[in-house]
C-alpha cells in the first residue's frame, strides 16, 4: 500500500513568477525484489525501534502485582517440575551435571526463543492502528517485539548465577561467548517471528496454532534431554533443528562441561541465517497490503 503525502516548496505561491505552485504528490511504497532486504532503512529508524522494544517492556510489565518476578518464578519452576518428573522419575542423564543446572541453562536459550516469537508472531495484530497511520519500515514491530525479550533474559541470567554459585559450579572463559549465541537465538526467532507475523495479518489461524508449535518445538529440542540420547545416525537431522546448537552453546558457555559444539553450532548459524533472509524477503514483498488487511 502506497501512503501519498504533500511537499510543498518554501517559496510562497505566485512569489517572482506570478505562478502559483502545486503541491507535489510523493509516494511512499515498499521496496521490490533483493532490494526490499534494505538494512540500511532499518538503521535509519533505530530510534523507533527502541522505542517499540522499551514500550513493550513497560506494558508486559505494567499493572502486574509480583512484576519481575514472573520472570524469576516462570524457567525457575518449569526446572524444578522438569527436575523432578525427568530427572528423578525419568533418571534421564545430564551430561554430568546437577539436573536442575542442566535443565535451567537449557531453559534460558528456550525461553528467550519462545517469549520472542510469540510476541513477534503476533504484534502485527498489536500494532495494527499504528500500521495504518504512518510509514516506517513494518519490520521494526516483529523485531522491536523480539528484543523486548532481552530484558527477561538479563533477570533469568541472575538466577542463574545464583544457581551456580549454589552447586558450587565456576564460569570459565567460555561466557565471553554467550552473547554470540544469544544473538543467534533472536536471529532465529525475528526469522521465524517475521514469517508467523507476515502471514498472521491474512490468515489468523496462526495465532491459534502458534502456541501448538512452540509446544512442540520444545520437545524436539534438547531442554530436558541431552541430544547424546539421540541415535547417531539421527543426529545430522536432529541438529538441523536450529535451537539444538544455540542450546547446546548456551550449556558450554555456562557450564563449560563438554566440547563445543561445532556441527550443531554451524547448522544453527546456518539455518538461522536461511530462516531470516527468507523470512525478511517474504515479509517485505507482502507488506505492501498490510495497512488495507489488518
Amino acid at each position: 500500500m502506497g501512503i501519498e503525502t504533500l511537499s510543498q516548496a518554501s517559496t510562497p505561491p505566485g512569489a517572482g513568477t506570478g505562478l502559483a505552485i502545486r503541491p507535489r504528490p510523493v509516494r511512499i511504497k515498499p521496496a521490490r525484489g533483493w532490494v526490499a532486504l534494505n538494512l540500511k532503512e532499518l538503521w535509519d529508524y533505530r530510534d523507533l525501534l527502541l522505542i517499540l522494544a522499551s514500550r513493550d517492556i513497560k506494558l508486559r510489565y505494567k499493572q502486574t502485582a509480583l512484576g519481575v518476578i514472573w520472570v524469576i518464578l516462570q524457567p525457575l519452576l518449569s526446572s524444578l517440575i522438569f527436575a523432578v518428573i525427568f530427572g528423578r522419575l525419568a533418571n534421564l542423564p545430564s551430561d554430568g551435571l546437577p539436573y536442575v543446572l542442566f535443565v535451567y541453562a537449557g531453559m534460558l536459550p528456550w525461553n528467550l526463543f519462545s517469549g520472542a516469537l510469540q510476541r513477534a508472531g503476533n504484534s502485527l495484530i498489536s500494532d495494527s492502528r499504528l500500521i495504518s497511520k504512518v510509514y516506517f519500515p513494518r519490520m521494526i514491530i516483529p523485531t522491536a517485539s523480539s528484543l523486548a525479550v532481552l530484558a527477561d533474559l538479563a533477570v533469568a541470567l541472575g538466577v542463574m548465577v545464583v544457581l551456580m554459585i549454589v552447586y558450587q559450579i565456576s564460569p570459565t572463559w567460555h561466557l565471553f561467548a554467550l552473547p554470540v549465541f544469544v544473538l543467534l537465538s533472536l536471529l532465529i526467532a525475528v526469522g521465524v517471528g517475521l514469517w508467523i507475523s507476515a502471514f498472521n495479518v491474512y490468515y489468523r489461524d496462526f495465532t491459534y496454532a502458534l502456541p501448538f508449535v512452540i509446544q512442540v518445538w520444545l520437545y524436539a529440542s534438547p531442554v530436558v534431554y541431552s541430544s547424546k540420547m539421540v541415535p547417531v545416525g539421527w543426529r545430522g537431522i536432529y541438529a538441523v533443528n536450529p535451537l539444538v546448537g544455540v542450546i547446546a552453546g548456551f550449556r558450554w558457555c555456562l557450564l563449560g562441561s563438554s566440547a563445543f559444539p561445532v556441527t550443531s553450532a554451524s547448522l544453527s548459524l546456518l539455518v538461522g541465517l536461511v530462516i531470516f533472509v527468507g523470512g525478511a524477503l517474504v515479509f517485505r514483498r507482502i507488506e505492501r497490503n498490510f495497512a488495507d488487511v489488518v
